[in-house]
């Protein structure tokens, strides 16, 4: 059992969840939304998202029914392309078209609260419950936010507030129909067994570089591979760095698919190499085996514990490159103190490229 389960709440009917953050973090809070749906199998389960969660999710089986899309405010979501910037008036007018929705429990699975349970207190539910960091007002049920914890256990625990208890531990993430045909428009037949390497990720800081990737491609080629290199639109150029560092054909699709293309590409992949980012734990949710390459404090809060289909590979450099200041409790900019170090360089770049590719020709052999 995870955690302490709380008491089940009677009569539900409508259950909000906040969490309008990024891919992975999405991908974390599955176990604990399927933990949702199982405990209160008759209510509506609605996401509380960004509008690119309502386009996943469209047409995709899991325990989410709907989304209902967050303007951007601080400390909720920042605002997307073509989308307005954070105002009052927004938010008013979402909180008043939610009170109508008169949800019985809202969760907030969106990180310490400061800034998110005052929204989801604001929702006028019944019964309110989440994660309080101690700059953050209480909700009704509330556990305490501290930092190192696996994210896929603290959302589970957040779960159990209302007396939901687990049904598994792994995100699970179905591919669809329009998943693989689109993956196969773009990509045609392959030439080899198809891998996938990921370069990017939102902090410089979990980036491996971009000749380790290259390198790890050249290898995977001379071995009979087809490698792709993905990426959203703002990695376009550390993806065209691995094309171009590479002396094997390698092709980028970055711009080339959307997300639920990106998602059915991984299904069909070998392995998937990547970096901390969302993508690596989209592959893992959709069956594919991956090699991920982890700063370690990443290591212990995001990488899946399996290890029969995943090799996650940590990086143990504490000290920032550029200053040495021990960055062990500061990788990401709301840590405190993390002002002392101002430099964002990889903190990864010990991983060495044999180790990847041991971990990839492992995850391959035991697939047969």
């Amino acid at each position: 059992m995870i955690g302490q389960i709380g008491d089940p709440v009677a009569d539900v009917e409508r259950i909000a969840v906040l969490r309008a953050n990024a891919l992975g973090d999405f991908i974390f809070v599955l176990p604990a939304l399927d933990a949702l749906r199982a405990a209160y199998p008759n209510a509506e389960l609605v996401l509380l998202g960004a509008p690119w969660h309502a386009r996943l999710l469209r047409h995709r089986p899991g325990p989410v029914d709907r989304v209902l899309v967050v303007p951007p405010a601080e400390g909720i979501r920042t605002a997307g392309v073509a989308e307005p910037e954070p105002s009052e008036e927004a938010m008013a007018r979402f909180l008043a078209d939610a009170r109508r929705e008169r949800f019985d429990l809202a969760l907030q699975m969106h990180g310490g609260g400061a800034n998110s349970n005052p929204l989801v207190a604001a929702l006028g539910a019944r019964l309110t419950a989440g994660l309080r960091a101690e700059n953050a007002p209480p909700l009704d049920r509330w556990m305490r936010y501290v930092y190192y914890q696996p994210e896929i256990v603290r959302y589970l625990e957040v779960a159990g507030l209302v007396g939901a208890p687990p049904v598994r531990l792994t995100p699970q993430l179905a591919v669809t129909g329009a998943d693989l045909a689109e993956a196969r428009d773009v990509l045609g037949e392959p030439t080899g067994p198809r891998v996938a390497l990921h370069p990017g990720a939102s902090d410089p800081r979990r980036r491996w570089p971009a000749e380790r990737f290259a390198e790890v491609a050249d290898a995977l080629v001379d071995d009979g591979y087809e490698v792709v290199v993905t990426g959203t639109p703002d990695e376009r150029e550390l993806a065209d760095q691995v094309v171009a560092a590479a002396r094997v054909p390698v092709r980028s699709l970055v711009g080339a698919l959307s997300l639920g293309g990106l998602i059915g590409c991984y299904a069909e992949c070998q392995v998937v190499v990547s970096n901390d980012t969302g993508p690596v734990h989209v592959a893992a949710a959709v069956g594919t085996p991956t090699v991920g390459i982890f700063w370690v404090g990443n290591l212990l809060n995001c990488a899946t514990p399996l290890r029969a289909r995943h090799r996650p590979i940590g990086s143990w450099t504490l000290n920032c490159p550029v200053c040495g200041v021990d960055c062990s409790r500061e990788i990401y900019p709301d840590r405190p103190g993390d002002g002392d170090c101002p430099h964002r360089v990889s903190f990864v770049t010990d991983v060495p490229t044999v180790e990847v590719l041991a971990a990839v020709a492992d995850l391959v052999g035991n697939q047969h």
